[in-house]
């Protein structure tokens, strides 16, 4: 395991970690965080060996809690430290939303403000039942910009997303579920075997496929006008032209587990 001040990087097999660690303040980000994540992932997506990523944090008691409030004064003391500081985080959640191999939130408690940022910039979010949702920016009076709304948006549709904004309550894990926030609710004793078990099983899978769908299902979201069909076309011709395109129909036939190289 390598420590990056309070961010934490390990891999389990095929199975990349990246951990929010700074259990004392409820895992709260502050903007060497921010930065340390996105240096993290740049390894991450260089790094053949490692299949799928899973974001959780240490301590047990949340996941993240959002900013770092006791870091503002120094990180957001005046307008030019604000400006950094939002294109800091803005740079580092289009890392993760951008992030080419999949992606899992594995959440157990708070995950609040900024931590729904977080959260939702991954592919999937598997939760435990005690876990707790919210976006508290009305009851501070802090602003969203777009591209943050948007986000959630497409995961839970306008109507909820201006629940969670409008109400700035907190949601449990059943509610979560419901509005389509988290797409599994666990135990809180089952959910790191279940998040294991299920990265080994997107790992398993071809990952010339499972990484060209997560791009094409990404430019389905966006505008007709700003989407790469092109880029499209030419992933999904990859897939047919690689290695484990042949394996996976000779795992087929001879009915045995595929073993796939990613070429």
């Amino acid at each position: 395991m390598t420590q990056t001040d309070k961010m934490l990087a390990r891999k389990d097999g095929r199975v990349g970690y990246v951990i929010f660690n700074n259990p004392k303040r409820l895992n709260a980000v502050s903007l060497d965080m921010w930065e340390a994540m996105t240096g993290i992932l740049d390894d991450f997506a260089r790094d053949d060996d490692v299949h799928v990523v899973v974001l959780t944090g240490a301590g047990g008691k949340a996941f993240v809690s959002g900013a770092d409030i006791s870091r503002f004064a120094d990180e957001r003391a005046n307008e030019e430290a604000i400006a950094r500081y939002n294109r800091i985080v803005e740079t580092s959640s289009a890392a993760l939303h951008e992030f080419p191999k999949p992606t899992i939130a594995m959440i157990r408690g708070y995950c609040i403000g900024g931590g729904v940022a977080i959260a939702i910039c991954c592919d999937m979010r598997i939760c435990s039942q005690a876990s707790r949702f919210g976006i508290p920016a009305a009851r501070l009076g802090l602003g969203y910009g777009f591209t943050g709304i948007k986000r959630l948006v497409d995961v839970v549709g306008p109507s909820f997303a201006k629940e969670i904004f409008f109400t700035a309550r907190q949601f449990d894990a059943a509610e979560a579920g419901a509005m389509g926030l988290v797409n599994r609710v666990l135990p809180d004793g089952e959910i790191e075997t279940f998040v294991r078990t299920y990265a080994d099983l997107i790992a398993d899978n071809a990952p010339l496929t499972v990484n060209s769908v997560k791009y094409i299902i990404g430019e389905t979201v966006k505008d007709e006008s700003k989407r790469n069909m092109a880029h499209c076309a030419e992933l999904v011709a990859r897939c047919f032209a690689s290695t484990d395109y042949i394996e996976g129909r000779n795992a087929f036939m001879e009915k045995r587990k595929p073993a796939f190289t990613g070429t």
